[in-house]
Parts: structure tokens; sequence; C-alpha cells
């Protein structure tokens, strides 16, 4: 379906252009968002006549964008969840996780303008696109941690994921240590252990024969 566009959408194009879009696409989004017309002749003639002002709306709301977004980036929120001792969180962080996040920092950000290609489900600093107009992308910190103490070391730069990993590789290396057989002995060395059950079995040979004796 071709359509004209009223704002700037993603690679698609800027305000007025007319592009080709799955038809799908435009009646599921498009349209009804009021982000585009139908490319037919009335509707150019209708977009022409108002291409002014909606160009300058698009200018005022761009404006208004770029403040809020000067407020706004680089916010780092705190998120506790319980996660497993390799990070994995029991559960995710979502949307509606960011934007009450935001706000309890007096931001107040719509679901819709949080962009995340899929949950956070690892503990960590995440990265997370806020969209505050077509034309303003800003970044804001997710730091999920299981704890304040976590959450204070991953904010001063520290890998928590990566000392978690470590630390299970070491427990992981140890158990393997005790269990591990012994190394070849030299010649007339024998473990305290192996020289008791051997004396127990000399002092029961010893016995077996007092009892032949007998």
């Amino acid at each position: 379906m071709d359509i004209i566009l009223l704002e700037r959408i993603g690679n698609l194009g800027s305000i007025g252009d007319v592009v080709t879009v799955k038809d799908g696409y435009a009646r599921n989004f498009l349209l009804p968002q009021k982000k585009a017309l139908r490319a037919n002749e009335a509707n150019k003639k209708v977009f022409e006549a108002n291409r002014e002002r909606l160009e300058q709306e698009n200018a005022e709301k761009r404006s208004e964008a770029e403040k809020l977004g000067e407020k706004v980036a680089g916010t780092e929120i705190v998120l506790i969840r319980a996660s497993s001792n390799a990070g994995q969180l029991y559960g995710s962080v979502n949307l509606r996780d960011v934007v009450a996040g935001l706000e309890e920092k007096g931001h107040a950000i719509d679901k819709k303008q949080v962009v995340m290609g899929h949950p956070i489900k690892t503990i960590g600093m995440h990265d997370v696109t806020i969209a505050l107009h077509p034309e303003v992308h800003i970044t804001v910190k997710a730091n999920v941690a299981r704890s304040d103490d976590e959450a204070e070391l991953q904010s001063q730069g520290v890998d928590v994921l990566a000392q978690l990993f470590e630390e299970e590789q070491k427990e992981i290396e140890e158990a393997a240590a005790a269990t591990a057989i012994p190394a070849q002995l030299e010649p007339g060395e024998i473990p305290a252990e192996l020289l008791e059950d051997g004396a127990e079995t000399e002092a029961s040979a010893e016995d077996g024969e007092e009892t032949t004796e007998g």
C-alpha cells in the first residue's frame, strides 16, 4: 500500500514522503495511529494544503522532546530482582518495570515510548532506548541487581555477572579437586588412611593365624 507519512517513521522516511508498505502494517498501525494517510489524490491535496501546519507542529513537538530528553537522558533506575547464582532472573524486566522506575525518578514516560527488543533476563547494567519523538531518541540505564549493595557495585562499573561466573567456576574446580584420584605415589609413600586400613588388615590376619594355631 502507498501512504503519505505524517511524521518520520524509522527507516521509511520523513514527513510528506510517499512510501510503499505492507497492507497489514498500514491498516493495523500507521493509519489508526494517524502517522500516515493513504496516498490517493484526495489525500495528497489535503496533505499539501496542511503541510506547513503539520511541519510546524512536528517542529514544536521535536523541540519539546529535546528539552525533556536533556533531563531524562542517562537516568539510572535500580531494579532489585531475584536470580540464580548464574545471574539469570526468576522472571524478567519489561516495559512497565522501566516506566515505573523512571516515574520514581520523576520522569513521566509512556510505555509506548520505551524501546526494548526483548525483556531483560539477567542482572547487570542494561541500556534502554526511550523514543520521546520520532526524531529524538535517548538512552537510560537499567541497573538490575539482587540487592542494593550489588546495584551500587554495578553503578561503579563492577561486572557482577562476571564475578558470579568466576565464583561458580572456582567452586566447580574445588569440587573436582576434592574428588580427584591421587597422583602416583613415590616409593615408600603411603597415605595415612591406607596405612590405617593396612594395619587393620594385618592385625586381622594375625588374629586369624592365632585362631588357626589354637
